[in-house]
């Protein structure tokens, strides 16, 4: 059976990135043998035209990355998308996996070793966390890194 990973990201609130820069990291994630939960997708049956809709929109994502087995999220923009940071620290603190992505070269951070604020980074092991680090949507790809062996891609 597949795993569920939740896709933080904020590519849904513009057509143009939800159309070109999400197709690809989900296909990476799926080919990696994922069930991919795509918050925006998912909340689709909102009726935003009712008093209350942003409420039952936050809570069904954060319902999501309960029962989701792991996060991957996208970390791009100084700083990053509130949301997504708001989702990271749920997930930290269910102790699930957490595997980011950031392709935007700026730095955004109070500290030498990370790329972001170092907060972000508390989901993820000590040693070793540049393997649940992806740098480009061809990384998601690959089997030398932490997601892949998360989600039994490598034998």
């Amino acid at each position: 059976m597949s795993k569920i990973l939740y896709l933080a990201n904020p590519y849904g609130f513009s057509a143009q990135q939800k159309a070109l820069l999400l197709p690809p990291i989900v296909q990476q994630l799926e080919q990696l043998g994922a069930m991919v939960w795509e918050p925006f997708a998912r909340n689709n049956q909102v009726d935003f035209s009712q008093v209350g809709w942003a409420y039952r929109v936050a809570q069904a994502d954060v319902q999501d990355v309960r029962q989701a087995d792991g996060v991957f999220a996208i970390v791009n923009g100084t700083p990053p998308d509130e949301g997504v940071m708001v989702e990271i620290g749920v997930a930290i603190a269910l102790q699930k996996p957490i595997f980011l992505f950031r392709d935007d070269f700026r730095r955004c951070t109070d500290s030498e070793e990370y790329p972001l604020n170092l907060m972000v980074f508390a989901g993820l092991p000590e040693q070793g966390w540049r393997d649940f680090f992806y740098q480009s949507v061809e990384e998601i790809a690959s089997r030398d890194k932490a997601l892949a062996r998360w989600l039994g891609s490598v034998p």
